[in-house]
């Protein structure tokens, strides 16, 4: 059974409420979209040459753009086949770049790697799937929760090394675990 594109996500209308009403109708969901890929690369850098001062704002300024452009859409109703394929591939690129880049050196590889695969798997699937019959992957809510576990187990990891609380650092990488559990059941209902 296919997903409505159009139905609202919880966060949606806490976002409706609180700050999609202050973007101006200017600014389109494609944008947001467009400016994660831009900030992306930037983000990576950052973390890369351990510059967090900069780089853990950014990285959640960058990773709530998500939130964002899917919330803009959903509520005025400006989905795009654009946004459908490509905010996925931005989401994929923040998280598995800073996955790769950054918590590789904190988080056991195994853990890294296997949530990484995972995360791929149902893009993989997708694209597989659209040559034949161009069906779009449309989220749903596994891959939301996972999504949403996979900021959180970085955001805790940079935390972590920003408090010096090295205790964090565990609990983020049990937080990737579960992301990665969540993945696995988002990779299989993509694929039914």
């Amino acid at each position: 059974m296919a997903r409505n594109p159009a139905k609202l996500f919880p966060q949606d209308y806490v976002l409706r409420a609180v700050l999609l009403p202050f973007i101006p109708d200017f600014i389109k969901p494609n944008h947001v979209t467009a400016l994660r890929l831009v900030l992306t690369p930037v983000v990576v850098y950052l973390l890369a040459t351990n510059n967090l001062t900069f780089g853990v704002p950014l990285f959640i300024f960058t990773a709530f753009t998500d939130m964002v452009d899917g919330s803009l859409a959903r509520v005025r109703k400006e989905i795009t086949p654009w946004g459908i394929l490509f905010d996925p591939v931005a989401d994929k690129l923040l998280v598995g770049l800073v996955v790769l880049v950054f918590a590789l050196r904190y988080y056991n590889w195994m853990v890294v790697l296997t949530a990484v695969a995972f995360d791929l798997l149902p893009l993989t699937i997708w694209l597989l799937r659209a040559k034949a019959n161009r069906a779009m992957m449309m989220a749903n809510l596994w891959g939301k929760s996972k999504l949403f576990l996979q900021m959180a187990s970085i955001g805790l990891l940079l935390l972590a090394i920003l408090l010096r609380l090295p205790g964090l650092i565990i609990v983020g990488q049990i937080v990737l675990v579960i992301a990665t559990v969540l993945g696995a059941i988002a990779a299989v209902t993509y694929s039914l």
